[in-house]
């Protein structure tokens, strides 16, 4: 199924908007979204949520015969799904050039970056070593699938952890997490891709696009880098030539500390997020303290689930409480005990404020009483005496 194209006035709104500076979810040129990384109860899962984008890691290992080039080294494999849940877009068994695309740009931002390890991979040189597998699933597409996937891949290999093994010989024993406590994987860097779109021949540039910002783009430059501010890889796509001054703001913004002279009034804020959490990781890993999964159990926090918060105003709340109060009226009206039960059920509760009901003063309880009195009919016998008839009066 094939994605409904963007009308005419559709594009040329977006394009007018980007010229003036505005953009559909109200954010800035250069503001990202907020970005949510969530991690599951099994070692190795993550799931980031970047504005409505949301993607799904899921790292896993096995021992396999290493590689004839590199037989010491271990082997990190990904692979980027993209299904028709996310968007009516994408089809199911079938590679597109998007697909083919990000796994080849995941792949040059984490394997070839160098950011794991991966001769602490081998078990036997030659013989046995470690297969990291890294699964992204694509759960919801609203544009920049490339930064959400890159945040899950690298927060779920540092929240992995692969079994220990125990060498006798050639013989290989793989320990269960409850024999030993699982590895974490060796990272040296953590590298992060931050995405640029260009519009209108490179005149115009966003942050962080989203799905329809993505639609009318001309060209895109997403630019991996660490905390260290070295690039780990750069990718151009969309056939656009770009000059030297349409690659000034990319430089300010990767710079972090920069202010170009053209944008002195607009806080640069996206990438230093990125490497702060990147930095916080490291720093907790360094320093043997918890993090992810682990930092959550004393707490008894559920980190597989959530509840957005919905923010309430309370800065007037006792001002407009009093305000209401003092236009209020309260009634006189007063009802004496005794009534029958006509007139008690023409009568209500006093009504002291806006939505206020009083009970109780002045009012008898008529509850579990029928809604028609019985009367009560005195019959004389022929004998002189009288007796009590209750009936019902229609």
């Amino acid at each position: 199924m094939r994605d409904t194209p963007l009308s005419n006035c559709e594009r040329l709104f977006l394009l007018q908007a980007i010229q003036e500076k505005k953009r559909l979810d109200g954010r800035q040129t250069y503001d990202y979204r907020n970005i949510k990384i969530l991690f599951g109860t099994d070692y190795g899962c993550c799931i980031v949520e970047l504005g409505k984008t949301r993607v799904l890691c899921q790292v896993s290992c096995e021992l396999v015969p290493p590689k004839d080039s590199r037989p010491t080294e271990g082997i990190l494999y990904f692979n980027l799904e993209l299904s028709p849940m996310a968007s009516p877009a994408f089809e199911s068994n079938r590679q597109s050039e998007l697909l083919v695309m990000l796994n080849r740009q995941l792949e040059r931002c984490l394997r070839n970056s160098k950011c794991i390890d991966t001769e602490s991979l081998c078990v036997i040189s030659g013989e046995k070593v470690w297969q990291i597998r890294v699964d992204v699933h694509v759960l919801n597409h609203d544009g920049n699938l490339m930064d959400a996937a890159s945040i899950a891949a690298i927060s779920a290999l540092s929240h992995f952890r692969r079994p220990d093994v125990a060498i006798q010989g050639r013989e290989v024993t793989v320990f269960s997490p409850e024999e030993r406590d699982p590895i974490p994987l060796s990272i040296y860097h953590m590298p992060i891709c931050v995405s640029f779109a260009f519009f209108l021949q490179g005149s115009y540039l966003l942050v962080d696009p989203c799905e329809r910002e993505e639609r009318v783009k001309d060209g895109l430059l997403v630019i991996a880098m660490n905390k260290h501010r070295e690039i780990c890889s750069i990718q151009s796509s969309g056939g656009i030539m770009l000059l030297k001054d349409q690659v000034k703001p990319v430089e300010m913004l990767l710079l972090v500390e920069g202010e170009h002279e053209n944008h002195s009034s607009e806080r640069i804020k996206p990438f230093p997020v990125l490497l702060c959490f990147s930095s916080f990781v490291l720093m907790q890993r360094k320093e043997g303290g918890k993090f992810g999964f682990a930092e959550s159990l004393p707490i008894e926090r559920i980190t597989a689930l959530k509840r957005d918060e919905a923010p309430v105003e309370m800065a007037d709340v006792k001002d407009t409480a009093e305000e209401i109060i003092n236009r209020t009226e309260s009634s006189t009206e007063v009802y004496p005990p005794g009534l029958k039960t006509r007139e008690r059920s023409a009568a209500s509760p006093v009504l002291v404020a806006t939505g206020t009901a009083q009970v109780g003063e002045g009012i008898v309880n008529s509850w579990g009483l029928e809604e028609d009195e019985d009367d009560e009919v005195i019959i004389e016998d022929k004998g002189g005496g009288t007796y009590n008839h209750n009936c019902i009066c229609k």
